[in-house]
């Protein structure tokens, strides 16, 4: 089988960085690049699609809410038109930088508390996503399991790449787990490899409360901010590799 492997990068800020972007890269096959709202700046931003060049790798928008005290981890109550156009805004500075480097994006995701809030609530899908397809209508959504997701971007008629996020407990609506529930963010380098083991042997992920539950997954999600990310994720290619995947970026799987 074919599966993609990518994490959030260009979570810094100035001079504060957060995680190692540059190891990180020669690992994964597609980036998921902060835009400047939950993290990232215009520097970090055209380096890191600089890098995705350079190694070949696929480049995608990571857009979320307007909370860089909270890393966008936090929820926030805004009128959905005008989350549209912080979701444009967040798109067109990574297609700008992309646009000078002359390397195409390929996909965006949402992050953080605005990922959790899409991909439960139908109405503010159909609406981002709706958003999303007018920016570009040949982008890929790359997002965690979501009917809500799913049925706006067939609306709208964008591709959707389901990704795995191999760090974090689902429920039993395979939705993630909110952050502030025990259990909800996996640290246990084996217990991460036996969930990815899981996934590529029978396609499940086991839920927080025991159930299995079935995940139609393109890609695997590695969290750049996660102390140990790059030794995760250089083990997690090992093993991939080892159980006879191949590891090849977000577009080439949707497109091919």
């Amino acid at each position: 089988m074919r599966i993609d492997l990518n994490a959030d990068l260009g979570e810094g800020f100035g001079p504060w960085k957060m995680g190692e972007d540059q190891a990180l890269m020669e690992i994964i096959s597609s980036a998921n690049v902060a835009c400047g709202f939950h993290a990232g700046d215009p520097l970090i931003m055209d380096t890191t699609v600089r890098r995705a060049k350079a190694l070949g790798i696929d480049l995608g928008a990571h857009v979320g809410y307007p909370d860089l005290q909270g890393f966008g981890r936090r929820a926030m109550n805004i009128e959905l038109g005008e989350l549209a156009t912080y979701v444009v805004y967040q798109l067109g500075a990574l297609a700008g930088m992309a646009a000078v480097a002359g390397y195409p994006m390929t996909h965006m995701s949402f992050h953080g508390a605005l990922g959790n809030r899409v991909a439960a609530d139908a109405e503010m899908a159909d609406v981002l996503v709706g958003a999303v397809a007018q920016f570009d209508s040949k982008l890929i959504i790359s997002s965690s399991s979501s009917q809500a997701i799913e049925a706006a971007a067939d609306k709208h008629g964008l591709p959707v790449a389901t990704t795995f996020l191999a760090d974090r407990a689902y429920d039993a609506q395979c939705l993630l787990v909110p952050r502030g529930t025990p259990g909800a963010v996996i640290k246990d380098p084996q217990q991460v490899r036996d969930r990815v083991a899981q996934l590529l042997q029978d396609g499940t992920v086991t839920t927080l409360d025991g159930q299995r539950v079935k995940v139609n997954a393109r890609s695997i999600l590695l969290h750049g901010d996660t102390p140990g990310a790059v030794e995760l994720a250089r083990d997690l290619r090992a093993f991939i590799e080892g159980q006879g995947a191949v590891i090849t970026p977000i577009s080439q799987l949707v497109r091919s």
